[in-house]
């Protein structure tokens, strides 16, 4: 099979012998071409890879303490029927964990500091049918939780903060006190810290709390359990099933699944990586229109060769080929480039960031601000492909007026002056 002299010729002039001044220049003008383009689809691979990893983590470890669906009672008071509402939610088949619990606000206080917390009445028995973390804490420090023991499990951050550890004791003090002559005096509870958990997510680290149900139902006066805690079988379909159970729950009930519950900061995620999509896509649009200067130079400096091969029968669509094919050999192996660059960082992130950090002795992600403290990756093929073909396109794009040029040399004009 005869190789087209169209790839042959053009792949020749991707090489762009280095015999004058000129054509050095040009050949170093293609191969800035082609770093561009490689830099900007490795930049793109490696900030998508960090954003989608980044994405991942705070979702994983935020559904290791937050559960798939959570069901309220109307203005925080104690559900109705607890067991109606566990048989209901049991009876749907998506429903593969169920656990009732109290969500309250309280302030814990250890000599003169003082912190605001999440408090969460749990059933220990139950709860680690729900969320990973009390799954992993079920042999631990939840069954050191017993009614009317009141021990308390902190957070990590939170226990430092307060400077406690296991066996001290701590005050609970409750939102909504005791009304008396003197006016309203504030619940107070000594409690006892029974354990810690570190669930890699700062937010919750920092400021929940965790005791038995009974003991929070006695601290808050409630008669009972305020929602119900629910794991599903594919987290990607919460949705769905919230709507369902919606309309097959009894009673004035309020549910919300883990995507309404962080909407926000999910909406703002997505938003962010289509802005950086679109910005660092620019890069590579500006690196592949880098290829008009190189082949409009290559096409003026070629004028008589182009002259020539007219000369001998070649066709203007062949000549326009030609740079077609060059400008395309540039787009393709700084694509190719790219993607090998991209994806070897984005797959040793882990080992790289760490490196550079002892290197400059910084931290690229304090906890306390990014909720994670180590840089993840997730390469997907649905940001990869889209890059490596956007690449592919502005490239090819960027051949079209140059080529065009090349097929309109008069070879009478070129050859007059050589």
């Amino acid at each position: 099979m005869q190789i087209p002299y169209e790839l042959i010729l053009g792949w020749r002039y991707t090489r762009a012998g280095r015999s004058t001044r000129r054509n050095g220049f040009i050949s170093f003008i293609s191969g800035v071409s082609m770093l561009g383009i490689a830099l900007g689809v490795g930049a793109l691979i490696i900030v998508l890879s960090v954003m989608n990893g980044f994405q991942k983590e705070v979702r994983d470890r935020m559904l290791g303490v937050v559960s798939h669906i959570e069901i309220y009672a109307q203005g925080g008071a104690a559900l109705p029927d607890l067991n109606r509402t566990l048989a209901e939610v049991r009876a749907n088949p998506a429903v593969i964990g169920a656990a009732p619990f109290i969500a309250a606000q309280a302030l814990l206080a250890r000599g003169d500091d003082m912190k605001g917390a999440m408090v969460r009445g749990i059933d220990p028995a139950l709860e680690p049918s729900v969320t990973d973390l009390a799954g992993e804490l079920k042999n631990t420090v939840l069954k050191r939780l017993v009614s009317g023991g009141f021990g308390v499990v902190l957070g990590v951050d939170l226990a430092r903060s307060l400077g406690v550890r296991e066996g001290d004791v701590i005050t609970l003090i409750a939102p909504s006190g005791q009304v008396t002559p003197a006016g309203v005096v504030p619940r107070l509870k000594q409690m006892t810290v029974v354990g810690t958990f570190s669930s890699g997510h700062y937010e919750y680290d920092s400021a929940l709390v965790m005791l038995h149900q009974d003991d929070a139902a006695r601290i808050f006066r409630l008669e009972g359990p305020t929602g119900v805690r629910l794991k599903i079988r594919d987290l990607h379909q919460a949705r769905a099933v919230a709507d369902q159970l919606a309309t097959s729950l009894s009673g004035d009930l309020l549910i919300r699944d883990w995507t309404r519950q962080n909407r926000t900061w999910f909406a703002a995620v997505q938003l962010e990586k289509r802005m950086m999509f679109i910005i660092l896509t620019l890069i590579v649009a500006v690196a592949a229109f880098n290829l008009v200067s190189t082949l409009v130079m290559t096409v003026t400096d070629k004028r008589a060769d182009i002259a020539i091969l007219r000369t001998l029968g070649a066709s203007p669509g062949s000549i326009m080929g030609i740079f077609v094919v060059q400008g395309a050999m540039v787009g393709v192996i700084g694509t190719l480039a790219g993607l090998l660059l991209g994806l070897g960082v984005a797959f040793n992130i882990d080992v790289i960031v760490p490196a550079l950090e002892n290197l400059l002795h910084a931290s690229f992600l304090p906890k306390d601000i990014y909720l994670i403290s180590r840089m993840p990756s997730d390469p997907q093929r649905s940001d990869i492909l889209p890059v490596a073909v956007i690449s592919l396109v502005l490239a090819f794009l960027a051949t079209i007026y140059p080529s065009w040029r090349a097929s309109r040399v008069n070879p009478a004009e070129a050859l007059r002056y050589e």
